[in-house]
């Protein structure tokens, strides 16, 4: 009988300026707020749908508890994305893609899973691949001055 145990592996704490391998951060000029008004205002104007803004730095305010400005902008289309959930039913864990907008001291950084890394994890061909790589165009449209 095979193994069914699950292996987990216990997340390390990373200083704000580690790098994560298949993250893709990029820096915004803007204020975590400004950058995620900005990011909710590109996607608008795609024709994406906004799912959420989850206030993590706000929920953790109000039980009492400290954590930088963190926000995470939950987005896209089920035009794009329920074709890559048929082919790989898995991807909904991942799916509707996900930016994080946080504060790393002065600075305000945006985070997101690389779409090819996200295309790789699930085996996916090239034109379903290709609906996910958008989340590039959409956080490089909400940082540029």
């Amino acid at each position: 009988m095979p193994d069914q145990s699950s292996e987990s592996t216990q997340a390390q704490p990373t200083s704000a300026s580690q790098s994560v391998a298949a993250v893709v951060t990029k820096i915004s000029p803007w204020s975590v707020p400004d950058t995620v008004a900005r990011l909710t205002e590109v996607v608008a104007a795609k024709g994406l749908k906004l799912f959420a803004v989850i206030d993590h730095s706000g929920e953790a305010e109000d039980n009492g508890l400290e954590l930088r400005d963190t926000k995470v902008v939950i987005f896209g289309s089920p035009q794009a994305g329920t074709p890559v959930m048929v082919a790989a039913p898995l991807a909904a864990l991942d799916l509707p893609l996900k930016v994080l907008v946080w504060a790393d001291g002065t600075q305000t950084k945006v985070s997101y899973t690389d779409a090819q890394e996200l295309a790789a994890r699930y085996g996916l061909a090239d034109e379903l691949a290709a609906r996910l790589a958008g989340i590039d165009a959409v956080t490089d449209a909400a940082i540029d001055r």
